[in-house]
């Protein structure tokens, strides 16, 4: 291992930041660790750098000490989410750890046991990549120090790998990912380095992947949605997809499901869940309820998979009164949104449904019914049941289809429609597509 250092400019870091470090320093030692150094040696703008992670050879209770707010999250791993003194930024949190020399692992998730360390070294190399495995030593004190500055310490040539966009094990890769299941998904999560484009997947950390697929089954599904969520927000979530595919990961975490690799990638990790699985021929209500069993999906995620697995095949009307519809069942413009990013990345044409919805504008009446049942049945005699419901519902789709905009008006269009004539259960509804 090559000890190479070179001077980082903190310009970046935050006045809270700044606090935490020269307060710890005060006390003990201190290193910037982990995303924030990786985020800022790959050039990122600085509203997409992770929140600062902070390395200490001071003991979990001692930092407490320090930060009376703080919560003691994993006390026992020495992790301390540090919160300053309220007289500064009250919401402000981050992460500090008490420099760590693990146990064997033998859940294959959290090691056996922890023993606190001194060295940052070995602190570095208990962790997964080596695009992770680099930190900042401090020089001189942070506080309006418009100059400062720290040493790189890259041990395991991170910052070489990130600039050839490979990402790599720290030492041995099959130790690596036999240590700790979930490093299997943050392996592709890694993978993602936004407009600046893919790493690659080492070859060794590739085959060491593929030989431990089992420990995922060790990895619990909260944590396996987590990561698999942060990897469908990404830019090239199709293309990551696509390798955990190749690496049988998706199998694994999705036994049974047909995954539907030609799809198109929005930026929405419902929308792109939902592409994922729109090869599949079971209904929406199957699908959403394996899902939510191999995710763990809330009942919000559950209902937003219900929704758009039943779009898939859709034949999409482009006339104003289906735009109009479209506008009246979902209300709110995010909601509308995601199901255009779906059937666009399925593959439906919605350039032409997508331009009338931009010019109609929102309905003159809004989306309540403008026909209430009391006053329906005053004027048609029907009474209290079925039949008056459908026939409110029927005049709801014709006041949004036509966009009309006072009670008055809809009442003088009862008859134009056949309402004395047909049976109910015919009657059209408020609906779409």
């Amino acid at each position: 291992m090559e000890d190479a250092r070179r001077q980082i400019s903190l310009s970046l870091l935050k006045d809270e930041d700044r606090i935490v470090l020269d307060r710890l320093r005060e006390f003990g030692d201190a290193w910037i660790v982990g995303g924030w150094v990786r985020d800022v040696l790959s050039g990122f703008s600085p509203e997409l750098i992770a929140d600062i992670d902070i390395a200490t050879n001071l003991t979990p209770d001692e930092v407490k000490k320090i930060f009376p707010r703080s919560i003691m999250v994993g006390e026992k791993f020495g992790t301390v989410i540090v919160r300053i003194d309220g007289r500064y930024n009250r919401d402000y949190e981050c992460e500090v750890t008490t420099l760590r020399e693990d146990g064997g692992y033998s859940d294959g998730r959290r090691p056996e046991n922890v023993v606190f360390g001194q060295e940052i070294e070995n602190d570095l190399a208990r962790r997964d990549f080596t695009v992770n495995a680099m930190a900042i030593e401090l020089n001189g004190k942070m506080v309006g120090n418009d100059k400062a500055n720290g040493e790189l310490l890259d041990f395991w040539e991170g910052e070489a790998d990130l600039v050839s966009g490979v990402l790599r094990a720290v030492g041995d890769a099959e130790e690596r990912i036999g240590e700790d299941g979930l490093r299997v998904m943050r392996a592709f999560r890694f993978l993602e380095s936004g407009e600046f484009g893919l790493r690659n997947l080492d070859s060794d950390l590739s085959n060491a992947i593929s030989s431990n697929l089992e420990m995922l089954e060790m990895v619990s599904k909260e944590r396996i949605w987590s990561e698999l969520g942060k990897i469908l927000r990404g830019h090239h979530s199709k293309e990551i997809i696509e390798k955990m595919h190749d690496h049988g990961v998706l199998d694994k975490i999705l036994p049974g499901v047909s995954v539907n690799l030609e799809a198109h990638h929005s930026r929405d990790h419902m929308v792109n869940l939902a592409l994922m699985c729109s090869s599949e021929n079971v209904d929406r209500s199957e699908l959403s309820e394996r899902l939510a069993g191999y995710l763990r999906l809330s009942k919000k995620e559950t209902s937003t998979l219900f929704l758009l697995h039943d779009l898939r095949g859709l034949e999409l009307d482009n006339s104003i009164k289906s735009v109009r519809r479209f506008m009246a069942t979902h209300h709110d413009q995010s909601s509308r949104m995601m199901i255009l990013e779906y059937l666009s990345g399925a593959g439906v044409e919605t350039g032409e449904f997508e331009s009338c919805y931009q010019s109609a504008g929102e309905l003159r009446a809004g989306n309540a019914p403008l026909i209430d049942g009391n006053l329906l049945s005053s004027l048609t005699g029907i009474g209290p049941g079925r039949k008056l419901g459908r026939l409110k519902d029927w005049l709801h789709r014709i006041q949004v289809e036509e966009d009309v905009e006072n009670r008055e008006s809809l009442i003088s269009m009862m008859d134009e429609i056949p309402w004395e004539e047909q049976e109910f259960e015919d009657w059209p509804v408020l609906s779409w597509p």
